[in-house]
């Protein structure tokens, strides 16, 4: 019996091979599907139409089947089918009891017996006739050898690909892990889907062949299609690097070859260069030039030119190894040519080295006699520097008399010194002329350099001889004013003083208390104005001193220097001096009149301020003592206690407007340096302390009860035990046993205070059962199904809509491995509901 019709009585022999046929023939449909963007999830029933089957064969084949009929009706699906299983008959498959109507009606049996016969076709009889027959024992081999140990399918994966699987460290006692690590590795890195089982495998006495050799058929195409794509690859990359190296090793020869001749080229004509320079300077940078090409640009080049033909011998040596033909560089750049240009250049390298030693020495002797020439010239005329314009001052016309005394003095050394240089004038002279006769290069700068030295010379004679007579002239002059500079300042002095003292009284800065102070100052201030009038005829003397000197300093074109060499008072001094003490008058007035209106505003607010505050902080020290006796003595439920503290509040708040007036008025004694007041013991700050106080106070004392209600409300305790808790806490017995222990709790911080509340906490702690964090934790892990992570599906299904939400607001994201996204993290959500952590 054939395997095509065999497969019928298989599956009705043994139901778990129709479960292995299922999942592994529909993986199989879904790896060739996919490449068209498809699948299907029931092989019975997503065929049925013939559409996905007309898909499926066209995709393996590679080739197109007939145009599929449209409709929905069953005679179209009908059509369809018939359309595949025409095609698969057309490939030389014969089938045996296979119609298209069962494959319609989903017929189980016929659908997997169809698949197994396209399978048979196209997967396993396209196999060689070495694969074929491997493929015909592996079946047998590794069913048999999964059912044992499983290490069949891994020995297979390793012989291809030993990066795949570390076979060395394979257990034979884990069968169902070797085959989960086969399936895994191949759906990975293989791209073959999963498509057995490994507990069907290993639990069955007998798994289905056709499954098997259906998975295993997948490896045969996976390592056969590989092993040849990577021969072909090896052999053309090897053909390429060949070509590839030989083709670097020609570029880089014309690339060198191109730049070593192109120096060759730009070299040659500065070397053939002789113009010669007209300057020893010039002559001995082409010397140096010509070393540097010598020693630096010269030894690279002749390591290329070497270089080159290393290059081009090897190149040739390795064309002729590898069957190719012969390197043929480009035109004008073979060895030779390289070789015959490198000649030329040597020979005029030779030429131009020759010259340069001729020219340097013809120069030397010119050179040395210009030098000299130079070197007197610049003594000259680094002594005359700056003469001319020292002779042509005008110095002495803004000068002292001490001054003109002494350029008159300084004068007569120049003159002197004039003298003394007449023979080094003379020597520059006889040395250019013989420059001159010897033909010298540069003999026009020479004998302009000559002549302006001559010139200066002159002129220096002329400047010396005025100047002597403008200093005895001005000299004379200037003794009448020093005369007049000296009157000038023995007034000035005096009158400075008095004006100094008079800005420094009107300035002067008081502070006073009473009217009394401030009228005995403005009495003061009215005797100094009446000095004033003899005050300014002093001033008007002392300044015609100074307008006699402009007077004569005008008349004889003298420039004055504005400093009186006796006194550092200017006439600009006086006057603005005396300008500042009438405008300081009249400002004073003002000041002591504004200070009389000050005093007199600030004992009003002094006033205003007491008569507030002696009412308010009495009153605030009444309600602050009145609430220490409410907090003790209200009875009643805690909901007529929390009443009663909430309209004693709302007393307290509605007296306010008190404090915020006398805030405003402290704000305007403040803005007005009001610092003092004998009219009542209250500052404002102690007024802004009591009230904050007293706000504090009432509101501690409404949150206690707040925290009762909440306590007795969240911990079930009633009114009664409250009232207990109360008496036990006003008679808390300090010599208990316990007392150490229960203080820790009640007083962690050690304050020496406990008050009602921690009280009330550490009651329902010793009396109530409470949850901890690792029950929650606990109860999370049971909605998440034992995973370490919760999704927020699974929050939503397992807690009511609010909170749910509240807990997918504030869990964080989960960090682990093979997490699927949006997991959540409840063990530190867990953990900071009990303040172990940040929510």
């Amino acid at each position: 019996m054939t395997q095509e019709e065999d497969w019928d009585r298989d599956l009705l022999l043994d139901p778990a091979w129709e479960k292995q046929q299922r999942k592994t023939f529909t993986a199989w449909c879904n790896s060739h599907l996919r490449k068209a963007g498809t699948q299907i999830e029931n092989i019975e029933e997503d065929f049925r139409n013939g559409l996905k089957l007309m898909l499926l064969l066209e995709v393996i084949s590679g080739e197109r089947l007939p145009k599929p009929d449209k409709g929905k009706m069953r005679f179209h699906k009908i059509a369809n089918v018939n359309k595949a299983l025409d095609f698969i008959c057309s490939k030389g498959v014969k089938l045996v009891s296979i119609g298209a109507e069962e494959i319609v009606d989903g017929n189980v049996k016929m659908t997997l017996g169809m698949i197994w016969t396209i399978i048979l076709r196209f997967a396993i009889q396209d196999i060689s006739v070495e694969g074929e027959r491997q493929c015909a024992e592996l079946p047998h081999q590794v069913g048999l050898r999964c059912r044992t140990d499983g290490l069949a399918l891994c020995a297979l994966i390793h012989r291809h690909r030993p990066d795949l699987i570390d076979y060395s460290k394979l257990r034979k006692d884990d069968p169902i892990g070797n085959l989960n690590t086969a399936f895994d590795v191949a759906e990975k890195f293989l791209d073959i889907p999963k498509m057995l089982d490994a507990e069907d495998i290993v639990n069955t006495p007998k798994p289905d062949e056709k499954a098997i050799m259906t998975y295993v058929s997948c490896f045969y195409h996976a390592f056969a299609g590989a092993e040849q794509a990577e021969t072909a690859a090896n052999r053309i990359c090897k053909v390429l690097a060949v070509n590839q190296e030989n083709e670097k090793l020609m570029e880089e020869y014309e690339k060198l070859a191109s730049e070593l001749l192109e120096w060759i080229r730009r070299t040659i004509p500065w070397l053939e260069n002789r113009v010669a320079e007209q300057t020893m300077r010039a002559m001995q940078q082409k010397l140096e030039d010509f070393r540097d090409y010598r020693r630096i640009h010269k030894p690279p080049r002749v390591q290329e030119k070497c270089q080159l033909e290393i290059n081009f011998n090897t190149l040739q040596t390795k064309l002729r190894l590898s069957n190719r033909p012969a390197f043929m560089p480009s035109e004008g750049k073979m060895v030779s040519d390289i070789a015959n240009a490198w000649k030329g250049l040597e020979q005029v390298e030779k030429g131009y080295e020759e010259w340069l030693l001729t020219e340097i020495r013809r120069l030397e002797r010119l050179d040395h006699l210009a030098e000299k020439f130079k070197q007197k010239c610049a003594m000259h005329e680094s002594w005359t520097g700056g003469k001319e314009d020292l002779l042509s001052q005008k110095d002495y016309e803004s000068a002292s008399l001490m001054e003109i005394r002494a350029l008159m003095r300084k004068h007569e050394a120049f003159e002197s010194d004039l003298a003394a240089h007449q023979d080094r004038v003379e020597q520059i002279a006889a040395i250019a002329q013989e420059l001159n006769e010897l033909d010298y290069h540069d003999a026009a700068t020479v004998n302009a350099r000559c002549q302006g030295i001559c010139d200066q010379w002159d002129n220096l004679g002329t400047l010396t001889q005025k100047r002597r007579d403008s200093l005895e002239r001005v000299e004379k002059l200037w003794e009448t004013i020093d005369q007049l500079y000296l009157e000038f300042a023995k007034r000035a002095a005096p009158f400075n003083n008095w004006m100094d003292g008079a800005m420094e009284d009107l300035q002067d800065m008081f502070i006073v208390h009473s009217i009394e102070e401030i009228q005995s100052l403005i009495t003061a201030h009215d005797q100094f104005k009446a000095t004033l009038p003899e005050a300014d005829k002093e001033r008007m003397a002392t300044l015609g001193i100074h307008n006699e000197i402009l007077k004569i300093a005008q008349t004889y074109g003298i420039k004055l220097s504005g400093i009186n060499p006796y006194t550092n008072l200017s006439p600009q001094d006086i006057s603005t001096k005396w300008d500042t003490v009438k405008h300081l008058v009249p400002l004073r007035d003002q000041m002591l009149q504004e200070e009389v209106a000050r005093q007199q505003a600030n004992e009003r607010l002094r006033r205003q301020f007491a008569a507030q505050a002696n009412i308010i902080g009495p009153w605030i020290q009444t309600k602050m003592e009145e609430i220490s006796h409410v907090s003790v003595d209200i009875a009643g439920s805690l909901e007529e206690q929390m009443n009663s503290l909430k309209q004693y509040e709302q007393n307290i708040i509605n007296y306010k407007s008190n404090i915020d007036k006398l805030e405003g008025d402290h704000q305007l004694s403040q803005e007005s340096l009001i610092f003092d007041n004998k009219h009542t013991n209250y500052t404002m700050e102690h007024i802004r302390v009591g009230w904050e106080q007293l706000l504090t106070t009432i509101a501690r004392t409404i949150n206690e009860v707040e925290n009762q209600i909440l306590t007795r409300d969240a911990k079930g305790i009633s009114q009664e035990q409250l009232n207990e808790f109360r008496a036990s806490f006003n008679h808390f017995d300090r010599g208990e046993v316990e007392f150490a222990r229960i203080m820790t709790l009640v007083d962690p911080n050690n304050t020496g205070v406990v008050t009602f509340q921690a009280f009330i906490d550490f009651m329902t702690r010793e009396t109530a059962e409470t949850d901890t964090a690792e029950q929650v934790m606990a109860s999370f892990k049971i909605l998440a199904s034992d995973k370490s992570y919760i999704t927020v599906e699974e929050l939503r299904r397992e807690l009511p809509p609010e909170q749910a939400e509240y807990c997918i607001s504030r869990m964080t994201r989960y960090i682990g491995p093979e997490s699927p996204p949006g997991a959540l993290d409840y063990i530190s959500f867990s953990s900071a509901l009990y303040g172990e952590s940040d929510l």
